[in-house]
């Protein structure tokens, strides 16, 4: 029994270190899945996201408000984004490549919200949800204000880019008269008014949150972050209302 025991022991092979070691190299996750997977992960993806959309909001309010300068100067402008970039690109190409990197961010931001609400959801103690009156003013306002702006975003495509909800008419190649046709309507200005008033909140508490995320917020620089989140804030909701107010008080016609 003892020889037979010793012939097993000898013909069995020994075991390959290396081959145990590519094994567990093989099962490692990617730097991309634990930044993805992780909470801290999922915030920077929502912080830079945030500020790409940002970046878009500010320069949509600044061709906006060419709007006051009349039709000419209005339409003109929309011409000049579907050409931008040409010989080099193609007709359109630059605007769909903005368009495209937008998407990108919006869907990005919205994954990660949604999965971090929830993850903060399954954190809480049993119970913990039934009591909303816990639960900070700016957390209620960035979830609702996410779900408003996401539902805008949606009507306001369907409106004045593809025309299948468009009051009056829709006109391709016309959009300073699509425009006015939009806030025309009680139900057009509602919606518009809303949702800025969303976005303006949703600034407010998301570029300070997003300076923290990135490491550039600190107690000295607090009151200089909170500050530049107001005025931005304040900016782009007076600049994006000051549209339809215009054309609801006849200044823009």
């Amino acid at each position: 029994m003892a020889l037979g025991t010793d012939r097993k022991q000898v013909d069995r092979k020994p075991a390959d270190p290396g081959r145990a070691a590519r094994g567990r190299t093989a099962r490692r996750p990617s730097l991309v899945r634990i930044l993805w997977t992780s909470t801290i992960g999922k915030k920077t993806v929502m912080a830079v996201s945030g500020l790409i959309m940002l970046g878009y909001l500010v320069a949509h309010m600044l061709g906006n408000l060419k709007i006051f300068f009349g039709p000419a100067e209005f339409n003109g402008y929309a011409h000049w984004l579907r050409t931008l970039g040409e010989p080099v690109l193609h007709h359109e190409w630059a605007l769909w490549l903005v368009r495209f990197v937008l998407v990108a961010a919006v869907v990005a931001h919205a994954v990660c919200a949604y999965q971090l609400s929830r993850r903060d959801l399954a954190a809480r103690p049993t119970g913990y949800a039934h009591k909303r009156r816990r639960a900070s003013y700016a957390t209620r306002t960035m979830r609702w204000g996410g779900v408003i702006l996401a539902l805008f975003i949606v009507w306001h495509i369907l409106d004045l880019t593809t025309g299948t909800v468009h009051s009056g008419g829709f006109q391709p190649g016309h959009p300073y008269q699509n425009v006015i046709d939009t806030f025309s309507t009680w139900y057009g200005n509602t919606i518009y008014l809303v949702a800025m008033l969303a976005l303006g909140l949703h600034i407010r508490h998301g570029f300070w949150s997003a300076a923290q995320t990135l490491g550039v917020g600190s107690a000295t620089r607090e009151r200089l972050l909170r500050a530049t989140a107001d005025l931005l804030a304040l900016a782009l909701t007076a600049g994006f209302v000051a549209v339809p107010v215009a054309v609801m008080t006849g200044v823009v016609s």
